[in-house]
């Protein structure tokens, strides 16, 4: 296993709070059912917990682990997306509740990073990820742009990718069980 690996999911398992590349932009993360975790997460951000975080899963098992109903259309939106795509469904299970939005949705990502796959593989668990930034603040693009707040609030900072460039986050898609389809962000 990889040390920055190890190291980081050492502190996921105790509830702790990580920062680290994913496949869009640099994250804060935690385990997405621990309820504490995720309240720091809202803390540390500045942000109020009626906004919604979203989450990263492996693979669609997992996807299919904590979300009730998952309409068709999400596959096909996933199998031809041509960038990183976070889905909101309604009806999430097994997360933390803090985790949920009020209308009972919850936005999920099929990650495509090795690191954070793995992560999650050995975590068992889906994990949160928000952009590493305060509320209302910039989006980092690079890990240097980081605020230090955010890096003195975490418990452990992965030391990988840390010149690569990405200042795009992923799409945000709404599908509710309805069939209403909405964009949220391209």
């Amino acid at each position: 296993m990889h040390p920055e690996l190890e190291k980081a999911l050492k502190v996921l398992k105790r509830g702790g709070l990580i920062v680290y590349p994913t496949d869009t932009v640099w994250g804060i993360g935690c385990d997405a059912t621990n309820a504490e975790a995720v309240d720091r997460v809202f803390a540390l951000k500045q942000r109020d917990d009626s906004k919604a975080l979203i989450c990263l899963v492996s693979d669609f098992r997992m996807l299919e682990q904590y979300i009730s109903s998952i309409p068709e259309v999400a596959y096909d939106i996933l199998k031809y997306a041509d960038r990183p795509t976070t889905i909101v469904y309604d009806q999430p299970r097994h997360v933390a509740e803090n985790l949920i939005a009020e209308d009972d949705s919850l936005g999920v990502r099929i990650t495509d990073n090795e690191f954070c796959r793995s992560i999650i593989k050995y975590l068992k668990k889906p994990l949160v990820s928000t952009s590493a930034n305060i509320s209302g603040q910039p989006t980092p693009g690079m890990f240097k742009e980081i605020d230090q707040a955010i890096l003195d609030g975490v418990d452990y900072v992965v030391n990988l990718d840390r010149n690569k460039k990405n200042d795009r986050p992923s799409s945000v898609i709404r599908l509710k069980n309805d069939g209403t389809v909405q964009v949220i962000r391209k």
